[in-house]
């Protein structure tokens, strides 16, 4: 398995006897929407681009996440430049094999412009990669951890063929006549933490925990979540830029195996009207290049006025302020679809506010430090984003901001979040966050946004116009609470 094999020593040379058994080779990059688009290669193509790069259609930038082209054509894919090619550049270092099939040889790519050579602002792996460089300038690096919540809903009976063939198209059949909650889970009610709910699907819950070990996006913990149908994994902590894919990689292994068990994985943030949201939540440290974790204060500060602040290093607290400063600004990339925001609601386990608190599960950014956690484990929590987001997006804005606090020397402008408050904070407790997409769009990409200061004009206008196409998609939507609401009654 490609876990067995030191990826970082793979050059062109030494692909043919690396693939040398192989026929084909899949690879794969990320649209803005986080999902995985690819091809399946001929090993003798791949091996004739796997340094230089290929074609690759721009429409999978020009388009949503269902091939509709948007509506204000963007800069990157349009009518005016053909939908021309962008190239794609194989990342022989994300070598692995895809155990679910017959372990096909696996590459991401990442997605260059064809004139300029330069990486693509709107390329997720790309945006990341830009952010990890300036850390490295300065003789640093960044490590990260990921934790997804998803409901799983059994696919309905249906004349399409045996179990192993249901899968999301026919839920998506299904749902366009049926109401919504007529999907059946895969368990039925509240029982987090479980050990005995995962024994109804043994094959598909161990089989998971097994594939992403042999992908290489290995599970650290694995349980289900309160919540009908519920999991939630937490991904094995590394440094940031592979963190991001392994993410990525995690939903294909879900939603892979789930379609050849008949399940649909749902990573929505508030599928259920109700019941908790899937949370996406990003844990982010700083270290240097021995490894050394830098945001833990080696001498106890005790005469700080906010002891949350005692075993966090100035570094620590710099990084922090920049959170503290830019999250409002960030919000399209840490809750970016209609839905997200259905999650993010006063008093139900989401933060709703710009807050920061030590071991606060109710606060926007969670400290973890000593005295609950090793030296080692010093780190930032932030608890914002949804299981809907585009993991590399979000580890690159949390970044971005961060190290724009470390760069300004920026000071931590509110004090913790009370212990005892209700869960998800008060509105009057710190800038409340967007309640819509379309209100955390306009702050996105208005002209004295954060986001543009960090990211630059070129990604914030393609990025936000995408933002833009789904809000009047959603403005244009004619619900199913809109029709049982007024049919009659107007």
């Amino acid at each position: 398995m490609s876990d067995q094999i030191d990826t970082s020593s793979i050059t062109a040379e030494s692909l043919p006897k690396l693939l040398e058994n192989d026929k084909a080779v899949k690879v794969a990059g990320i649209d803005v929407d986080g999902v995985l688009r690819g091809k399946l290669m001929a090993k003798k193509k791949f091996l004739s681009i796997a340094t230089e790069g290929f074609g690759f259609c721009s429409v999978i930038f020009g388009w949503d996440m269902h091939d509709q082209t948007y509506f204000k054509e963007l800069s990157i894919s349009n009518k005016e430049n053909g939908y021309r090619d962008l190239i794609a550049v194989p990342d022989l270092t994300s070598f692995r094999r895809i155990p679910w099939e017959n372990n096909v040889p696996f590459f991401l790519i990442s997605f260059h412009d064809p004139d300029t050579k330069s990486s693509l602002s709107a390329c997720p792996r790309s945006l990341l990669k830009r952010q990890v460089e300036k850390l490295k300038a300065e003789g640093y690096g960044a490590m990260a951890g990921a934790e997804y919540e998803f409901y799983q809903f059994r696919a309905p009976q249906t004349n399409e063929g045996p179990t192993s063939e249901r899968n999301s198209s026919s839920t998506a059949a299904f749902l366009r006549e049926n109401p919504v909650n007529a999907l059946p889970s895969l368990t039925e009610g509240m029982f987090g933490y479980s050990i005995t709910r995962p024994v109804h699907n043994l094959d598909y819950y161990y089989g998971i925990f097994d594939a992403c070990a042999d992908f290489n996006c290995g599970i650290e913990g694995w349980h289900t979540e309160s919540g009908p149908g519920v999991f939630e994994a937490a991904l094995e902590f590394g440094e940031i830029t592979a963190m991001a894919d392994k993410a990525s990689l995690f939903k294909l292994v879900v939603k892979s195996l789930g379609s050849k068990f008949g399940i649909t994985p749902c990573f929505m943030a508030k599928p259920r009207e109700g019941l908790p949201g899937n949370s996406g939540h990003m844990h982010v440290s700083i270290v240097d290049e021995s490894g050394k974790n830098l945001f833990f204060r080696e001498t106890e500060d005790t005469e700080n006025k906010w002891q949350d602040l005692r075993h966090l290093s100035d570094l620590g607290r710099h990084f922090l302020a920049g959170l503290i400063d830019g999250l409002p600004d960030i919000m399209p990339i840490l809750a970016p679809n209609v839905n997200s925001y259905k999650r993010l609601v006063e008093n139900f386990w989401a933060p709703v506010t710009v807050s920061w608190g030590l071991e606060h599960r109710a606060a926007s950014i969670r400290l973890i430090s000593p005295p609950t956690s090793s030296p080692k484990a010093t780190r930032f929590e932030v608890r914002v984003p949804g299981a809907d987001t585009n993991p590399h997006f979000v580890l690159a804005a949390i970044l971005a901001l961060g190290w724009r606090g470390v760069a300004k020397k920026m000071e931590i402008g509110i004090p913790p979040l009370g212990k005892g408050e209700d869960v998800g904070g008060k509105a009057d407790q710190g800038v409340r966050l967007a309640k819509s997409l379309k209100e955390a769009t306009e702050r996105f990409m208005r002209k004295e946004s954060v986001a543009r200061e960090v990211f630059g004009d070129e990604f914030v206008d393609h990025f936000g116009g995408t933002r833009q196409h789904e809000i009047r998609i959603w403005d244009e939507a004619v619900t199913d609470w809109e029709v049982k609401r007024y049919i009659e009654m107007v």
